[in-house]
């Protein structure tokens, strides 16, 4: 089983962590459903693809419709308020942006025809277009990293407000113009650490921040307090464009369309 689905965990913890809008509730519905899946090994041992079947899975557990879904006692599980899956609309777009499936596959997983997924993929972009505008500050200290986050959020409709390349500097501009959005990088230019200055502008401001590292899978263990939203570089403006609308919307339900 560990050696099935360990390879793909981390980026089931992302998608969980990016749907749910925190790591608590993200790490624990997963942690449910792998709990069960140890239980009972046969609904996936002899997969051809671990991957796909372990999303399709993960969502199947929610799905009051499924039989598999009855074997989770999600009362015991710390973490998890509600035994469902929030932010529906969205799923197949995180799917598809942030972790990679096709559509069909997509569909697959959320056990929908292409069209509907599709249709779905298309609704939940239209809402990212239309959510709510916001002041970003980019934390990245290489130029051309940071000059196409800047392209990419202002042709979103976002207002970069400030950028800084050290911990130091984000901080001070932090608290200079009160961000409504961070995007940070990992390592910094003075070998500082972008987790540090998140640290530092969480204590200040309560807002979303969104992490783009080159090693997304050090930061999804599961083990300690990690990122809730991760971008991997190399990116797609895609993956940026839906991990920004998803982190925004979570934050502001009130703006998000009906599942």
């Amino acid at each position: 089983m560990r050696a099935l689905l360990g390879p793909h965990l981390p980026g089931l913890r992302r998608y969980a962590r990016a749907m749910s809008g925190s790591q608590r509730s993200g790490d624990a519905f997963v942690r449910g459903v792998l709990e069960a899946l140890v239980a009972a090994p046969e609904t996936i041992s002899g997969s051809q693809n671990a991957r796909l079947d372990l999303f399709r899975l993960f969502h199947a557990f929610f799905d009051p419709q499924h039989d598999i879904a009855r074997t989770v006692d999600w009362s015991g599980v710390e973490g998890v308020d509600a035994p469902f899956l929030p932010h529906a609309s969205r799923h197949a777009l995180l799917l598809t942006a942030i972790e990679g499936f096709s559509t069909g596959e997509a569909a697959i997983i959320l056990g929908q025809t292409e069209a509907e997924t599709a249709q779905a993929i298309a609704d939940a972009g239209a809402a990212i277009a239309d959510s709510i505008r916001s002041r970003v500050l980019i934390i990245e200290d290489e130029a051309v990293i940071s000059m196409h986050l800047e392209q990419i959020v202002e042709e979103m409709g976002h207002e970069v407000v400030a950028t800084a390349t050290t911990r130091d500097d984000a901080v001070a501009e932090a608290q200079r113009v009160a961000p409504d959005l961070v995007l940070a990088d990992i390592q910094l230019a003075d070998g500082s650490s972008g987790l540090d200055a998140a640290r530092d502008i969480l204590a200040l401001f309560d807002v979303p921040v969104i992490f783009i590292t080159a090693y997304p899978s050090r930061l999804l263990t599961g083990e300690r307090a990690e990122p809730t939203f991760l971008v991997t570089k190399p990116f797609e403006p895609e993956t940026v464009i839906a991990t920004i609308g998803q982190a925004l919307l979570a934050r502001h339900p009130e703006l998000a369309p009906a599942a």
